[in-house]
């Protein structure tokens, strides 16, 4: 029988959370917008409840947004007619207008793939081993694929091949899903070092305060000499039993990053308070901050700092794998923006104003080992 140690998390959301499904949804198809809120639209129940037999008008409203069949009286979150409502609403109320979409279950319900924590803790213990182990960027192990650009370093962190990987001993579940009311609409914007916003964004998100409960399980027969002798063993059980202290330097890294580059923006003075905040934070010993989703930088989804320590080479890789958009000089910053949440309002005559409000992504980790 196989020998695990399993840990029970929760995954307490800091700042919104985005993971999307790929899907973008369409104003007065999929979704309404009325009365301050984004109310998803049911289109089968709309459909049904016109209650329509003859052909030629049946034919006319299926040529009709949906949206455009409801009445105010319509709107409630009991009427059957909607799947769920959302907090807030979209800057744009145009026909069509586009709006991510958040992964859900079946019923609608939002929850955390392992998939996407396991990824944030497999770039999070790369890192820690980059740092502690002298590694140095060196352009003849880099790919000339964007996709598979880390490979050769990554076989050297974590195993020659898939057989090998040490992570294969580490089993992430997805999350129970929480009610749908833990849901929001989220307005993003590319933001530059004047702080400027760039193109807006719109999204389904997960709201700050929402908890998540999944388990990890380590798989220690892995590292075990029952391993040895089937030729199975794997390096690195160390870096797993450490974990939450692995992915807390990373998470500190980053976060003293993003304090250098906020503090001397003046309208992002709010992110920047926070991320000092992080930056000094003490979680404890089995609980650790860490980024997921979309929106949180290519810094916490790579090697980052590591990779910038060398000019020549960082240029390089920027020029070869196209990662810069628009006019670049060489030494300038990369990446030159950041995405963040804004919180809209209206001038005097009426125009939109936005504020950066917060990062996006952020969670706090608490890791409890189950009693065997």
């Amino acid at each position: 029988m196989a020998d695990y140690t399993i840990y029970d998390l929760t995954v307490s959301v800091l700042t919104p959370l985005h993971i999307g499904t790929g899907r973008e949804l369409l104003n007065q198809y999929d979704y309404a917008i009325h009365n301050g809120r984004t109310w998803r639209l049911n289109e089968s129940a709309l459909l049904d409840a016109q209650d329509v037999e003859d052909a030629e008008t049946a034919s006319t409203l299926a040529q009709t947004p949906p949206a455009q069949l409801l009445r105010s009286q319509d709107f409630r979150p009991d009427g059957g007619l909607f799947r769920y409502v959302l907090r807030g609403t979209p800057r744009s109320g145009a026909e069509g207008a586009q709006l991510r979409e958040q992964i859900k279950d079946a019923f609608d319900r939002p929850y955390l793939p392992g998939s996407s924590l396991k990824g944030a803790l497999r770039t999070a213990l790369a890192w820690n081993v980059w740092q502690h182990g002298q590694m140095r960027p060196e352009i003849r192990k880099i790919g000339r694929r964007r996709q598979w650009a880390a490979q050769t370093y990554e076989k050297e962190i974590f195993g020659r091949d898939p057989n090998h990987d040490f992570l294969r001993a580490l089993h992430v579940s997805d999350s129970a899903p929480v009610d749908a009311d833990q849901l929001l609409l989220l307005n993003a914007s590319v933001m530059n070092r004047r702080g400027s916003p760039g193109a807006p964004i719109e999204m389904e998100a997960v709201a700050p305060d929402t908890q998540f409960s999944l388990t990890l399980k380590v798989d220690d027969a892995l590292f075990s000499e029952w391993a040895v002798a089937s030729r199975l063993r794997l390096n690195g059980q160390e870096l797993l039993t450490d974990l939450p202290r692995a992915v807390q330097n990373h998470s500190l890294a980053l976060a003293r990053q993003e304090v250098a580059w906020f503090k001397d923006i003046g309208p992002a003075r709010q992110i920047a308070g926070f991320y000092q905040q992080l930056a000094g934070s003490r979680p404890g010993a089995r609980r650790f901050l860490i980024t997921l989703g979309w929106g949180t930088g290519w810094t916490s989804k790579t090697f980052g700092p590591h990779l910038q320590s060398d000019a020549d080479f960082m240029e390089r890789i920027l020029r070869d794998h196209r990662l810069a958009r628009g006019r670049r000089q060489p030494g300038d910053p990369f990446p030159k923006s950041r995405r963040v949440v804004v919180q809209i309002s209206r001038d005097r005559q009426g125009r939109p104003l936005e504020t950066p409000a917060a990062p996006m992504g952020w969670c706090l980790v608490e890791m409890k080992e189950r009693n065997r």
